[in-house]
């Protein structure tokens, strides 16, 4: 099921989640950043955190974190557990926080992706997302699609 983000019960898997398969892809962070991980609850608490889980209460398999900026609904992060990948997870993800922004009147929906990640810019192009912009200080991608 999604559901909205329980901090006090999701944030350390969350977390977890982020440490181990966002941030290894990333040119600009490191997985031991002590900075960057205390201000992971803070990033968090900014915008709209959406969960994948079992249940209610069962601990969340995925993740997707976004927010609304004017007209534009930001995607920061999306990431599934290795093992519960191909089974739709994200796409769900997706789709629940693409209608968040229709509902919220969003007109667009953007998101960077790190150029290491082939999988990830390949999901999003399967979703409708063009890549525009190529970063090359922050070796990331600048990918939009049109929310309708």
């Amino acid at each position: 099921m999604i559901r909205e983000r329980n901090a006090r019960t999701d944030d350390e898997e969350i977390i977890r989640l982020i440490k181990s398969e966002l941030m290894p892809l990333s040119w600009t962070t490191h997985q031991h950043d002590a900075t960057v991980i205390r201000e992971l609850p803070l990033r968090l608490r900014r915008g709209v955190t959406y969960v994948a889980a079992a249940g209610k209460t069962a601990t969340p398999y995925g993740f997707i974190h976004f927010e609304k900026a004017h007209d534009i609904l930001m995607f920061s992060m999306l990431a599934v557990h290795p093992e519960h990948r191909n089974r739709h997870c994200g796409t769900k993800l997706m789709a629940a926080a693409e209608a968040y922004g229709l509902a919220a009147s969003c007109t667009m929906g953007r998101l960077f992706v790190d150029q290491i990640n082939d999988k990830a810019r390949h999901f999003y192009t399967k979703l409708g997302y063009q890549a525009i912009r190529y970063y090359p200080e922050l070796r990331c991608y600048e990918m939009i699609k049109g929310l309708s």
